[in-house]
């Protein structure tokens, strides 16, 4: 399967005139050593009520189960990866967790309340998206939404902007200890076209946002459907998605996926209403 993916890929970006120069990948589909621990290669401890929109997610299906992020928008609605969604049959959302184990709450719903975005496209990772529908919860200090972005601002390229990633992704490619804590880097924001020279027009495309990783620092597997926050306003700008399949430490771009080129599709399940 990965060897048609790749020419899968590889096809689609000769034909859009960009060839790519690495092979993305979902984080969760990485290989590891069995785990749904871990945290962002190189990144900070958070601390309590820091990132109160962050959500832990802990999937399960009949071949076993994963862990993802997600942002709460709502009080009844948390966004995350369609890569993440794909194939579960029920999710344990942790909410107000620093400690992943010690959640202020969680709740535990079926695929039935999942809504994966209808066009996401394992082959080019494109459209990966979805929202989770939960039991209303409370805001407190430690659980609260995070803002989506204006519509004013779908054409703002954000490059050059710092923004901040979490979750509870891998300490390392190599890595055989784990971590329980929410971890956070900033990043900056890179153009879609410095994108597209790693991984071609077909994954970076204009729905994506992406991420310098220098210092073998980045997203990593257990941070998939994690938030990218900017640092200036708290604004929810992306999704986390993929990284290079040569790793998390490679130094290669991290994608996301571009959260203003989905409002129109939240709003249809959410009705979340947005300036």
């Amino acid at each position: 399967m990965k060897v048609f993916i790749v020419l899968a890929l590889a096809i689609a970006s000769v034909s859009a005139g960009v060839m790519p120069q690495d092979v993305p990948m979902h984080p969760r589909d990485m290989p590891a050593k069995p785990s749904i621990e871990g945290r962002i290669t190189n990144g900070y401890n958070a601390l309590e009520g820091q990132f109160p929109y962050q959500v832990g997610l802990s999937f399960s299906s009949s071949s076993g189960g994963w862990w993802c992020g997600g942002s709460i928008i709502s009080n009844q609605w948390v966004l995350t990866a369609a890569h993440c969604t794909s194939g579960a049959q029920s999710v344990t959302a942790y909410f107000g967790a620093v400690m992943r184990t010690n959640a202020k709450l969680t709740y535990t719903v079926s695929s039935a309340n999942f809504r994966q975005h209808a066009s996401y496209n394992p082959s080019t990772l494109a459209n990966d998206i979805s929202l989770i529908q939960t039991p209303a919860v409370g805001f407190t200090y430690y659980i609260n939404k995070v803002a989506l972005p204006a519509l004013a601002n779908s054409y703002s390229t954000y490059a050059g902007q710092r923004a901040i990633a979490s979750g509870w992704g891998k300490t390392s490619d190599a890595a055989a200890g784990v971590t329980n804590y929410l971890q956070y880097q900033t990043y900056d924001i890179i153009s879609v076209d410095q994108c597209q020279r790693t991984y071609g027009s077909a994954v970076a495309s204009k729905n994506v946002l992406c991420i310098a990783t220098p210092n073998k620092s980045s997203t990593c597997q257990g941070d998939s459907g994690g938030p990218l926050v900017l640092v200036s306003n708290g604004v929810l700008v992306g999704v986390t998605s993929y990284v290079s399949s040569a790793g998390c430490q490679s130094g290669a771009p991290s994608g996301f996926t571009r959260v203003t080129s989905y409002l129109d599709w939240i709003r249809s399940y959410t009705g979340i209403y947005y300036a």
